[in-house]
């Protein structure tokens, strides 16, 4: 005898009525034109929902679910409701575009339930944690300094520990940040302690020890205004947001990663200010500085930057567009991510879930009839194929590419299946460079060098003087090292500034790159360049004290063999 159970029963009749629910949605969606969605199979994201109070939602039968820089996405349930139409118009008022889908009723329920998430959160507005004028003053004053920056931590964690919110603390952090320049906040969870580390000209330094009554709330905050999964602790997730200080936005790109005692936590600080360099800022040696002002005017050609992450591309690619931007013409970049945004150019993002690499941004771009293309990073050898071919069809190209000097780039571009013959009439110059880290000029002293280290120091100037003599050098026998203040924060450094070297694309490197080269083989062919390598800059600038001995060993390594 068969036996009726009632509650798999009902559970049917319950998927049934969704799956019914979910046809209708895709029935009308045909019917008005509109794409379908079902946001079960999305994440929500809490940037969108606070571009539409939960109170208008549920009156409209509509969810904002995706924000997209300026571009909203939004999910009904009707578009002809008249309470949709008024806040798509208020959108459009407001300069942000609408995209909208039809979707379940079930959908809508699933994106308000993230609304719990958003009313915990303290920011004002879409992505933005507000900091006012008032708050940041009193801030910058309080923390111009490491010190500062552990005793007001240190205070602020005394609140928490009395039971206390936890927003003073995150925003503490992160206007610290700002205040002393760091370029990224690494909080990373030990045995017994949580670190916060902020990377510093280049280089981590210690700032404060959290406690993990501290440590899971600002990781919660921070998970939820990056628009993170809370839930999510044993994967990696990714992340965004701004704060505005000053009316200046700045944009923190998050990452969180799991980890033995918890999930460690990177904020990177995009501060439109520290990449404001112009060309003429960047600390070019003289020559290569007319070199490269010719090379980046011509109307065609590709001009490639090499060096590891952190040695200062995108600032020296912005540099240069920045000096080739008119009106007279079109410029448009294929980046990962963007990371600062450029007035009167033509930013893009590469987007891989979406098929969006560097290629086909690429081949996107040059159907918009572009005079100059930046490419973020040429990876693969479609891109470098497509790239070249820019190059020599009347573009101007700027890219990177990951090799060690300048001479690399050549034999890296060959390794990529492009023809060597083709490489010359296409490749302006190759430029690498490095970052090397300022001695604080309140508390820099004089020193003189080891015997071993006046031998190489004498070794390089020789070189120098050979392939510039008129050139005016500092005695090497003396030189300044780092000692440490309260205006570096005990470092010995303070601000950093670029060295660089780059090959020529003339004949004599041309008839080389024709036999596959190696890297040791373009840099004797490019020596009647006299153009200075790395070594040879960061070595003029420690004898003009601008930098020390033991910073440019940091970098680069002295004891290669000198060509």
């Amino acid at each position: 005898m068969l036996q009726f159970n009632e509650e798999k029963q009902n559970k049917r009749v319950e998927e049934l009525r969704a799956r019914e629910e979910e046809e209708l949605a895709q029935i009308l969606a045909q019917k008005y034109g509109l794409p379908y969605i079902d946001l079960s199979k999305l994440s929500v994201s809490t940037d969108a929902l606070r571009m539409v109070s939960e109170s208008e939602s549920r009156a409209a039968h509509l969810a904002a679910f995706k924000l997209i820089g300026k571009e909203l996405h939004i999910v009904a349930t009707s578009p002809t409701n008249e309470k949709v139409i008024a806040i798509l118009e208020d959108l459009r008022a407001k300069n942000y575009g609408a995209i909208l889908y039809l979707g379940s009723k079930a959908s809508l329920e699933r994106a308000w339930e993230r609304y719990q998430e958003v009313a915990d959160s303290s920011r004002t507005t879409a992505g933005v944690i507000d900091i006012s004028d008032e708050e940041l003053s009193k801030f910058f004053d309080k923390l111009d300094s490491v010190a500062s920056i552990k005793e007001t931590i240190e205070s602020e964690q005394s609140q928490v520990r009395a039971g206390k919110g936890i927003s003073n603390i995150v925003e503490v952090i992160l206007a610290g940040a700002v205040a002393i320049e760091s370029s990224d906040i690494h909080i990373e969870p030990q045995e017994e302690q949580i670190r916060l580390r902020y990377r510093l000209d280049g280089v981590l330094q210690d700032i404060a020890f959290l406690t993990s009554n501290t440590y899971h709330p600002i990781l919660s905050r921070i998970k939820l205004v990056s628009g993170m999964k809370l839930n999510v602790k044993e994967m990696s997730q990714d992340g965004r947001f701004s704060i505005k200080i000053k009316g200046l936005e700045i944009e923190i790109r998050t990452s969180v990663i799991p980890g033995a005692y918890g999930e460690s936590i990177v904020m990177r600080v995009l501060n439109p200010k520290t990449i404001a360099l112009t060309f003429d800022d960047l600390g070019v040696e003289k020559q290569l500085f007319s070199i490269l002002s010719r090379e980046i005017e011509k109307p065609n050609g590709m001009v490639l930057l090499t060096g590891p992450t952190g040695s200062g591309k995108t600032t020296t690619l912005y540099a240069f567009l920045r000096r080739v931007s008119n009106t007279g013409n079109k410029i448009i970049t294929i980046e990962d991510p963007i990371e600062y945004h450029l007035e009167g150019i033509n930013q893009t993002q590469v987007d891989d879930k979406q098929g969006y690499s560097f290629l086909e941004g690429l081949r996107s771009a040059l159907r918009q009839d572009p005079d100059i293309i930046m490419v973020g990073e040429i990876r693969d050898k479609e891109t470098a194929k497509i790239a070249i071919n820019a190059a020599l069809t009347g573009h101007l190209v700027f890219s990177t590419l990951h090799t060690n000097n300048a001479a690399g780039t050549i034999p890296r571009l060959i390794d990529l299946d492009i023809n060597p013959k083709v490489i010359s009439s296409a490749l302006n110059i190759a430029i690498a460079q490095r970052l090397l880290r300022k001695l604080c000029v309140k508390c820099k002293k004089e020193a003189a060098p080891t015997p071993e280290e006046q031998a190489l120091i004498t070794a390089i100037v020789e070189k120098i003087k050979k392939k510039k003599p008129e050139l005016t050098l500092p005695s090497g026998n003396r030189y300044y090292v780092e000692v440490g203040c309260p205006d570096c924060n005990g470092t010995g450094f303070h601000g950093r500034e670029g060295i660089f070297e780059a090959v020529l694309s003339d004949p004599a490197v041309t008839k080389v790159t024709l036999g596959n080269p190696s890297e040791r083989e373009i840099k004797i062919a490019a020596l009647p360049q006299h153009i200075l390598n790395m070594r040879e800059d960061g070595i003029v600038k420690v004898l003009e004290g601008s930098t020390s001995l033991s910073e440019l060993s940091r970098v680069i390594d002295l004891n290669e063999e000198i060509i």
